[in-house]
């Protein structure tokens, strides 16, 4: 499995991106997606997750009402749209794929993925 993120890049506070997260498999039933992100000198932290049929998302406080996680599966593909952009979301953004059997509908812990893209950089400015 190998996943390519894509779509970061520099804006300004209030400004939107979104990013994707390619697949280089199909989709299959265990394929819970996450989105992570990682600021310079601070821990991993979640972001958004999505089922592997996309009817269930779940997503951080921080960007709750602000960032939509969704996917196509026909092109492997899961996007994470992000609008109201704030410095504080400043990072590099991971996406991670499960792939060991379901056992629930929701991961928010970065162990709990098996797959992960390289990272794309997020910068917001104020």
């Amino acid at each position: 499995v190998q996943l390519q993120a894509s779509g970061g890049g520099l804006v300004q506070a209030g400004g939107s991106l979104r990013l994707s997260c390619a697949n280089s498999r199909r989709t299959s039933s265990n394929n819970a997606v996450g989105w992570f992100r990682q600021a310079p000198g601070r821990e991993r932290e979640f972001v958004a997750t999505i089922s592997w049929n996309g009817g269930i998302t779940s997503y951080a406080d921080s960007v709750k009402g602000r960032f939509t996680i969704s996917r196509d599966n026909a092109k492997n593909t899961v996007y994470l749209q992000m609008n109201s952009l704030a410095p504080g979301d400043t990072a590099t953004y991971y996406c991670a794929i499960r792939s060991r059997p379901r056992i629930s509908t929701r991961y928010y812990d970065a162990g709990e993925y098996d797959y992960w893209g390289q990272g794309t950089q997020v910068t917001v400015s104020s």
